[in-house]
């Protein structure tokens, strides 16, 4: 009887510590993160580009170079960047990784713990710093070139320059 009461006990304790720990994610990072986008162009960092980043879970926009909080998702963030007199627009994939509180869920917490922090997203995380590249030329379009006005000179300023030239 006495083994079948510590039994309990102990099985009483995982439970409880299984239940304690799922969604430890959750608790300890959070289901959002700051990310920081910039943009490049041959090389060379290109700011003020208009950029929208798009998961499950939602919709950010930011100028480049800057920050903006996102809610973090189980899969890729897509940001996406445009500039004026730039064409196309540009697109870059960026997945998210398991983070240790999901890998802490799937060991203490089981399948349920990992289950609350992949739906909730906190079980993961993106890149911190992400770079979208615009493919060159990276200047806008050329400038209208100036047209210069062609001033025709008239027979008479011809004519008294000819003069001229002729009275020695």
């Amino acid at each position: 009887m006495k083994n079948c009461y510590n039994s309990v006990l102990v099985m009483s304790f995982i439970l409880s510590v299984v239940l304690i720990s799922s969604g430890c994610a959750s608790v300890a990072s959070g289901k959002n993160q700051a990310v920081t986008v910039q943009t490049v162009c041959g090389g060379q960092h290109l700011d003020g580009a208009s950029c929208t980043l798009k998961n499950s879970k939602g919709e950010w926009r930011v100028n480049t170079p800057g920050s903006v909080t996102i809610h973090k998702a189980y899969g890729e963030l897509v940001v996406s960047c445009e500039k004026e007199g730039l064409t196309p627009s540009v697109s870059e994939r960026f997945d998210s990784s398991a983070n240790g509180g999901a890998w802490g869920n799937i060991i203490l917490g089981g399948v349920v713990g990992y289950a609350i922090d992949a739906g909730n997203g906190a079980g993961f995380d993106y890149p911190q710093k992400m770079t979208v590249a615009f493919n060159p030329p990276c200047e806008g379009p050329p400038e209208e070139p100036l047209v210069e006005e062609i001033v025709e000179s008239d027979e008479a300023s011809n004519e008294m320059v000819s003069n001229d030239e002729g009275a020695e």
